[in-house]
C-alpha cells in the first residue's frame, strides 16, 4: 500500500468518521461506546482518510479564539506505520492553518504516543491525567 493510495480530505460524513473511531477507541482500546462521541463533535471539522472509499483514519480540527484544537486521531490498525497518521495530523494542521489567526495548537495524547507527537514538533505541557482509563498529556505547538 501507498501512502498516495490514501485521500485525506474534511468531511461531512461523520459516520464514517465514527466507524473508524468505534474500531479503534471502542473495539480496540475498550473506551465506553457512549463516551466516544461528545459534545465537541457537532462543532468540529472532522477530516476523514480513505482508502479506495473505505475510510481507514479520522481527526477532528476546532479553534478556541487563537488556540487550535486537534482530537480523536485514529488509524485503523493494519495500515499503522505507513505514515498515514503523519499525514492526517499535517492534513489536521493545514486545516487549522488555514483557518487564520490560530497561533497555537493543543491535543491531549495517549501517553503511549508521546514519541509520535513529537515528531511533529508539540510538546508536552501539563501533568498526566485520566481520560476514559487511559494516561493522557496535554501537548501544545506553535503553528
Amino acid at each position: 500500500m501507498a501512502l498516495s493510495d490514501i485521500k485525506i480530505a474534511p468531511t461531512e460524513d461523520f459516520a464514517a468518521c465514527m466507524a473508524v473511531r468505534i474500531a479503534v477507541f471502542v473495539k480496540e482500546q475498550g473506551v465506553p461506546a457512549e463516551l466516544e462521541n461528545d459534545a465537541l463533535d457537532a462543532g468540529a471539522r472532522h477530516l476523514l482518510a480513505t482508502r479506495d472509499g473505505r475510510p481507514v483514519g479520522t481527526a477532528r480540527v476546532m479553534r478556541e479564539g487563537a488556540t487550535g484544537k486537534i482530537g480523536r486521531v485514529c488509524v485503523l490498525n493494519e495500515l499503522r506505520g505507513t505514515g498515514l497518521g503523519l499525514a492526517l495530523m499535517q492534513a489536521a494542521l493545514d486545516e487549522l492553518h488555514a483557518m487564520g489567526g490560530i497561533e497555537r495548537v493543543q491535543l491531549g495524547a495517549q501517553t503511549s504516543a508521546l514519541p509520535f507527537y513529537a515528531r511533529l514538533g508539540f510538546a508536552p505541557c501539563g501533568e498526566v491525567f485520566d481520560s476514559v482509563g487511559i494516561p493522557h498529556v496535554m501537548m501544545e505547538r506553535a503553528l
